[in-house]
């Protein structure tokens, strides 16, 4: 479904050890919205619901809900430093289209609900 690299799961590890919060899932999915229609959404969440699948990477626990989950299936989610600081990184093959802002973003099958930039 999604794959998440080892230097992202690190870095989502670490941030969740400084929650200081166990047994937390990371939460990947989508929401409409943006100028593209799609924006990316990743956070903690303690609750799994009926509507969401589970996957383990690496020992990290991972839920997406099942209206997000033929958006991003391919996904590939990488952590990054560089210079200016570190960061994540979202590769999607089936977003068509990006904002210019690189926030959102459209499929074939899911233009979202595009917002005035």
């Amino acid at each position: 479904m999604i794959t998440i690299t080892e230097s992202a799961v690190s870095q989502v590890k670490e941030m969740m050890a400084s929650e200081g919060e166990e047994n937390l899932f990371l939460r990947v999915g989508v929401k409409g919205g943006g100028c593209s229609g799609l924006s990316y959404g990743m956070g903690f969440d303690t609750q799994k619901t009926s509507e969401d699948s589970l996957f383990e990477i690496d020992g990290l626990h991972v839920l997406v809900d099942e209206e997000s989950a033929p958006i991003i299936n391919g996904l590939k989610i990488d952590y990054k430093q560089n210079m200016m600081g570190g960061g994540f990184t979202i590769d999607n093959p089936n977003a068509i289209a990006n904002c210019g802002c690189g926030s959102s973003f459209r499929t074939a099958k899911n233009a979202g609900t595009p917002e005035n930039c």
